[in-house]
């Protein structure tokens, strides 16, 4: 029974660990745009206020996050947070694919750009057997983001 109290309490405090939704944003409706255009198991995205760089909103877990994947650009190697860093300091969108495979059987891509009339910037990535090349990966979620009041 403690063990189980005990559970519990420390799934509610990871939970409240992790970012909601930008303010005015409804975080169930943000997640299912984000599911609709880009979703999978290996994608993430994250939201971070330009200014700051403070992570307001993450899409999939932070294990799914944290990856490290070929950045496609020489032989560098990204985490999200390292494209979204970038993103917050020049405020360049970028879009990304390459193989993570020497076969070519699986890919990633990476997105990311500031969120137009929002002092907000986004990244993405998405990595997998089907994954959408950068550019397509933008042009799915810019209107979702849209669509949502961002």
């Amino acid at each position: 029974m403690r063990a189980a109290a005990a559970l519990a309490l420390i799934a509610l405090g990871l939970a409240a660990c992790s970012p909601g939704a930008p303010k005015g944003v409804d975080k169930e409706k943000l997640d299912a745009a984000v599911s609709d255009a880009i979703g999978d198991p290996n994608t993430c995205m994250m939201i971070a206020e330009q200014a700051s760089g403070r992570v307001v909103y993450r899409y999939n877990t932070a294990t799914t996050c944290d990856r490290q994947l070929p950045a496609c650009q020489g032989a560098a190697q990204w985490k999200l947070k390292d494209l979204l860093a970038a993103t917050v300091k020049d405020g360049q969108p970028r879009t990304l694919s390459c193989n993570t495979t020497a076969d070519a059987s699986r890919g990633v891509s990476w997105v990311s750009g500031p969120i137009a009339g929002k002092p907000l910037v986004y990244a993405a990535v998405m990595e997998g057997a089907r994954t959408f090349p950068g550019r397509m990966m933008a042009d799915r979620l810019e209107p979702r983001l849209k669509d949502v009041g961002l």
